[in-house]
Formats: structure tokens, sequence, C-alpha cells
């Protein structure tokens, strides 16, 4: 709430390298569209990757890691556990599934951040509980040690603090005091110094990351892993935070060096999305399940030329062959001849291959 509380005063600009992020990510913005209507498949398969990722990198900044082998059927399954670790993975998970499946419905309040660390956290006692003692910001060194980075709000001030955050959210992109990017880089780093829990604010942080990027409309944490390019520069991630946490009870901070790491974050997260979707191999079948599912959104008759305005990517030979396939099954019908004719689907859904 401090880093909002300098942003409520409205600054006169903002850092020349913060610009130049905001720009990059709103040309990637007009491009997510059109990245989106690849083959789902393909998506399906970039979807998956980032799932597991997610989970593994998040609990894994913190300390947490499982074995390699356990992953997939951690991420994907309902297997007995076998540790806490293994219970962390599993939590990290459902709070994605969370986010990604309620995205812009799920509200940022404090009701949804104490619901995210209940589910991170498990069972574990003050899961879902802000913190009853002070709390300090440890960062942990390569050689094993451990050194006091920062001291957070006081625990009697915790619930007042979240509420103070949650409403100037809302009120920040309502009356511009910045960039939306840039409020949910100053919500991000006032969350991380209020450091509401005990254990799993970093979690819950890169959770609400997501869930505020979909809020804005910045999708692409449902098919790349920001949780992993965070661990990728994980030094970069503590350096920037204690750069600006620096001076934050007093509202003397300087928030731009953590602000322009995670819109850093956000942008390389684009740019491997659009060269990811060129490397994975669409599997077989891809473009027809496309075609299917095109048809299937039409209400009633369509034609060919609708058709291959909801199938970009597709060719018009592919299109008419997964049409001509559909009528010999006798699934879909012909009403006429030539471009412009009408199709017909027979019965509620289409078979799919």
């Amino acid at each position: 709430m401090m880093t909002f509380r300098q942003f409520a005063l409205r600054p006169k600009s903002i850092p020349t390298a913060t610009a130049w992020y905001v720009a990059d990510l709103a040309e990637a913005l007009g491009k997510q569209e059109l990245y989106t209507k690849q083959s789902p498949q393909k998506l399906r398969v970039l979807r998956e990757h980032a799932l597991i990722e997610s989970a593994v990198s998040s609990t894994r900044i913190e300390g947490v890691e499982v074995a390699q082998d356990r992953v997939r059927t951690l991420v994907f399954g309902k297997p007995l556990l076998r540790d806490r670790g293994e219970e962390e993975v599993t939590g990290y998970r459902d709070a994605l599934r969370l986010v990604h499946e309620k995205g812009r419905l799920l509200p940022v309040s404090g009701k949804t951040i104490l619901r995210l660390h209940r589910l991170v956290r498990g069972d574990i006692a003050d899961a879902g509980k802000y913190r009853a003692k002070p709390g300090e910001i440890i960062e942990i060194q390569a050689n094993g040690e451990r050194r006091v980075r920062f001291r957070a709000t006081a625990p009697a001030e915790v619930p007042a603090a979240i509420a103070e955050l949650t409403r100037s959210w809302p009120e920040c992109l309502d009356e511009r005091w910045v960039h939306p990017l840039v409020a949910l880089a100053a919500f991000n780093l006032d969350f991380l110094c209020i450091h509401p829990f005990r254990d799993g604010n970093g979690r819950v942080s890169r959770l609400l990351l997501l869930l505020q990027a979909y809020h804005l409309g910045y999708e692409v944490g449902r098919y790349i892993s920001i949780e992993r390019l965070i661990e990728q520069n994980k030094e970069r991630y503590y350096e920037t935070l204690e750069e600006s946490s620096r001076g934050w009870h007093q509202g003397k901070h300087d928030p731009w060096p953590y602000a322009n790491y995670l819109l850093y974050i956000l942008k390389s997260a684009y740019r491997e999305f659009e060269g990811r979707l060129g490397q994975v191999k669409a599997p077989r079948g891809a473009k027809t399940e496309q075609v299917e599912n095109a048809i299937d959104s039409f209400p009633g008759d369509f034609t060919l030329v609708e058709l291959e305005r909801l199938c970009p990517g597709v060719s018009r030979d592919m299109i008419r062959r997964v049409l001509w396939d559909l009528k010999k099954a006798g699934t879909a019908e012909c009403l006429g001849r030539g471009p412009g004719a009408a199709w017909r689907k027979r019965g509620n859904t289409l078979k799919k291959m």
C-alpha cells in the first residue's frame, strides 16, 4: 500500500526502461488473440507444460523439491502423498487451477488471498490465516547462510494493510494513477513487503500476479510458466526486491527496479510463447479438431467462408476434407453447391476424432 500511496500522487513520469516494457507488452497483447487461435491441441500441450513447471518452480524457489519421476503424477493425478514437499506441490497445483479456471471472475480481495494461502499451505494449522508474530524476510544465500533483508509489517497491522492494498488496486485502475501494468507490479511489491503470512508469501504473490495479469487481459501465464521464469532469474528477483523495499515503511522507497523486473518477466513469457508455438509439434488431427470445434460453435447453418474465418491457419482444402468426412459419417450435410453453399449439422454434436 506504500507504493500505491506514492502512485496516488500521480508521478509525472516513469523511467524510460519501464516505458519500453509497457510498449512491448502492449504489442504482445495485441498479438495475443492471434496466438490463441492456434491449434487447440498445440495450446493444450503448452498449458500442460506450464502447469507442471509452475507447480514445481514456485515451490522450489522456497526450497521445496520433489522427485522428478513423481512430478507428472502429482500435477495430473491423485496419488497418495509421500511427504510434505509433495503436499505443497499439489496444493500449489490446486491454487493454480483455481486462478486459471476462474480468471477474471475471481476477485482480488482479502478473502481470495486467504483462500490461495489455504490451498498452497495445505494441512498446516495457520493455513489461510495471517501471521500472529513479527515477520522477517530472509534471504538464503548460495552458501546456505541466512540474512535478514527486511522486517515486515507488524502482525496487528496486517489485516488493515491488506484491506488498504486490495482497495487501492481497483482505485488505481479506475483513476489511472499509473499504467495498469505498473499498478500490477506495485501491488506485488506491497504485498511482499506487508508479508502477511508466516510462510507461503512468495507463492501467494506469484498466484496474485497471474490473477491480476488475467484481470488486465494478459493471458500468457496459461501457456508459459511465469514461476519458472522467476526461478531462472531468482538472483535478480531478490536483488530488485531488496532495492525496492528500502525505505518502504516510510514511503521513501524506489519501486522501479522491482517493477521493471516483473515487466521483464512478462515480456520474456510472451517472447517464449511466440517462439514455442512454432516449435511445439501439433499432435495428429489438431487441425481436424480445430475445424470441428468451429463447426460446433455455429448454432445453425453455416458456409465454408464463415468456417474459414474461424479457422485461421487451416487451408480451404483441409476444411473441405473435414466437411466431406463428416458428410460421409452422416454428421453433417451440404445444402447446395460452391463456397457459398450452406452446411448443416445433424444432431447436437459432431463425432470427435
